[in-house]
């Protein structure tokens, strides 16, 4: 069974790659003209095939590593840099201007009703990041009560995904730009801190260093 620092870990790792506080003005973006009962939907909805994708990845992510030949180790390794590499826009604030980007893309050309598909649940929630973070924390979640544990991990971070959004405008509100920046900064050190973690392990793993 996975101990406590493991599901610490894996929680601390999904909820800093997932970063609902900087999300939520991307939301208000997409939905911008809707009604809160619309928003409502649109955030349950992509917050649902959000955590449906990523639970896919977290049961059937190492197995198809292993059918591809890739080591877990190997995806460690890589996981990790792209981790870093997230981290890194999350600190110079490249991440949120590529959100955005999306999100007015997404506006212009898919109907409203499809918006909680794309670019919400993918790949503004269920993005490169989060779904290389799942795998790479499936590697060590490998019991079938361990996958339980990290499925449940993931549900929690939607529900709390889920109440972000819903309370997106007031949060927007209550942070303002000063707020979001240095909330998305400190997140981005977090997440570079794990994401070297993920690296040390995956070169331990892959040329067996004790």
């Amino acid at each position: 069974m996975a101990s406590p620092d493991a599901l610490i870990n894996a929680l601390t790792t999904l909820l800093v790659t997932l970063d609902p506080p900087g999300l939520a003005p991307v939301f208000l973006g997409l939905t911008v003209g809707m009604t809160t009962a619309q928003r409502r939907f649109v955030a349950f909805r992509g917050a649902l095939i959000a955590f449906g994708i990523l639970a896919v990845f977290a049961l059937f992510g190492s197995s198809v590593l292993g059918l591809l030949g890739i080591s877990i180790g190997a995806f460690r390794i890589a996981g990790g840099l792209l981790l870093f590499w997230i981290s890194f826009e999350m600190v110079f604030e490249k991440r949120q201007e590529r959100k955005e980007k999306t999100s007015q893309k997404a506006i212009t050309i898919d109907h409203i009703h499809d918006i909680a598909v794309f670019p919400l649940a993918l790949p503004l929630i269920a993005g490169p990041g989060a779904i290389s973070a799942t795998v790479l924390l499936s590697g060590t979640f490998t019991s079938a009560l361990d996958r339980a544990l990290l499925i449940g991990v993931l549900a929690l971070i939607m529900v709390v995904l889920y109440a972000t959004l819903l309370i997106a405008e007031k949060l927007d509100r209550f942070l303002g730009v000063t707020g979001r920046a240095i909330l998305t900064r400190l997140l981005g050190v977090i997440l570079a801190a794990l994401s070297v973690q993920f690296v040390v392990d995956g070169i331990r793993s892959a040329f067996a260093i004790p």
